[in-house]
């Protein structure tokens, strides 16, 4: 053999050897069955996603989670009355419209708007409807309708809302129903692939794909509004986009990790950046709306800020992990257990938190009463303390919600077919007992049938709920009838 042969023979065989490998691999990739069979049996049999061991799609084929979770995305759509009242009981002095109708204001009185429609989507969390979704999707709804993913509609009913982490508990009236499963979001890790499903307009389902880009993310979108507020959220880069609010963040297991709540953008449109409310934060808000009608918030009554490095130098800390304890309340949880000022929390429980958000998201999944180890290091020396979490009237007791019947001070009853005969009414309910409260402080006499408020009609209790719970303003026009029948109008403060 010459020199030219022995090379040629080396490049052939190189060529050849190359072709088999890739042909292998090439096989192995699109053995769908293999893929299939191993990525089903993982997500049966995974009580919860470990997601540091989700197994990778083959060639990024999302296709077996979003089919495991779109029948469980809703799309929610609200309805709700543009309020006439809100520009014009600015200039009318209601005690005028008692004294000269409804119709007081002629000309001026501008004309009724048609009532107005919003959407988002929702989570279903369990087969006999209970769906999960942000608060600010229904905040202002009058009506709540829910659109399954099979086109069934349902009317739902609001169980709660916490305005503290953006989240809200519906209910509709159906059994056997498809739902999510939930997985744990303490086991997400930044990097890895997650899915984001909503149901958004009339598009039906729709899926995006992502990595997780942070955790524990502080936007402060929710802190304007209450100092209560828990913001620790999961940051994507999954296209979320107006509509999808409430839908479902899962990993690769089709598990739910998150509810899609905001994003983070200049034009009001998704600019690579989305955020989602942790499932374990979900969890602990659902059971307490179910269960109590409001959440359980556990408080330690500490004021917190994150540890820089300017920080270290300032108060000569021994190292820049932890959360930095600013002050400690009086009669709090913290100052009980031992805490103060200047020590620096690096653990609760187990969880290890080196942010402010971190640290509210580990002590927001607990309820007042509840006892748990705080790690903390003073002065260079660790700490355990045992912290027994209070609520933020500052007792260890559950809060109950308050009834409407306890807001108004009056309970109510439904007219009777005759009772709205004689009155010549369509809707209304009646106050049945007057109690110390809104009502008797407002001047309205016991028997009076309330028909609207504001310019919403008032047809149950709920409806009543609804609306005080809900609506903005401070000052409400109250109209209905007395029990004789004579059109009346009063002004109630909130």
């Amino acid at each position: 053999m010459n020199k030219r042969q022995f090379i040629l023979g080396i490049v052939l065989g190189g060529a050849f050897g190359g072709a088999l490998s890739l042909g292998a691999y090439k096989l192995f990739l699109e053995d769908k069955s293999y893929q299939s069979l191993s990525y089903r049996d993982n997500a049966v049999l995974s009580g919860y996603s470990d997601t540091s061991k989700a197994l990778q799609p083959q060639g990024l084929n999302f296709i077996s989670a979003a089919d495991q979770v779109r029948p469980a995305v809703v799309h929610i759509k609200t309805m709700y009355e543009v309020k006439e009242s809100a520009q014009n009981q600015q200039n009318i002095d209601p005690f005028f419209r008692e004294f000269f109708g409804d119709d007081f204001g002629g000309q001026f009185k501008s004309t009724p708007q048609q009532p107005q429609e919003a959407a988002g989507s929702g989570v279903i969390l369990s087969p006999d409807g209970y769906i999960v979704t942000n608060n600010h999707v229904i905040e202002k709804a009058d009506k709540i309708k829910v659109v399954l993913d099979d086109k069934r509609s349902y009317d739902a009913k609001l169980i709660g809302t916490d305005p503290s982490t953006d989240l809200a508990l519906l209910k509709i009236e159906e059994s056997s129903l498809p739902f999510i499963q939930m997985g744990n979001s303490d086991n997400v890790r930044v990097g890895e692939w997650v899915l984001a499903v909503g149901n958004p307009f009339d598009l039906t389902s729709t899926v995006t794909a992502g990595i997780v880009s942070a955790k524990a993310r502080n936007i402060n979108i929710l802190r304007s509004k209450s100092n209560y507020a828990v913001e620790s959220f999961i940051q994507t880069d999954a296209a979320v986009n107006p509509g999808n609010s409430g839908g479902a963040l899962v990993d690769l297991n089709g598990r739910l990790i998150g509810i899609n709540t905001a994003i983070a953008t200049p034009t009001g449109t998704f600019a690579g950046y989305s955020f989602a409310v942790p499932s374990q934060i979900v969890m602990k808000v659902v059971e307490d709306l179910k269960t109590h009608g409001e959440v359980q918030r556990g408080l330690l009554g500490i004021n917190i800020q994150d540890v820089s490095s300017e920080l270290v130098k300032e108060k000569n800390l021994k190292n820049i992990n932890g959360v930095y304890v600013a002050g400690v309340n009086e009669n709090s949880a913290a100052i009980e257990a031992g805490l103060k000022e200047g020590d620096v929390i690096t653990k609760i429980e187990d969880v290890t938190v080196n942010s402010s958000s971190e640290l509210q998201e580990a002590v927001a999944r607990h309820r007042p009463g509840d006892k748990i180890h705080v790690t903390y290091v003073r002065k260079g020396e660790q700490k355990v303390a045992l912290a027994t979490l209070k609520n933020k009237m500052g007792s260890l007791a559950v809060v109950k919600k308050e009834t409407i019947e306890d807001k108004l001070g009056a309970d109510f009853t439904t007219l009777t077919d005759k009772e709205m005969e004689k009155l010549k009414l369509a809707n209304g309910i009646k106050i049945a007992k007057l109690r110390t409260g809104k009502l008797k402080d407002a001047g309205i006499p016991e028997g009076f049938v309330i028909t609207k408020l504001n310019d919403t009609k008032i047809k149950t209790k709920e409806d009543l709920s609804s609306f005080i719970d809900n609506t903005q303003s401070q000052g409400i026009l109250v109209e209905g009838k007395t029990a004789e029948g004579v059109l009346k109008h009063y002004a109630l403060t909130k």
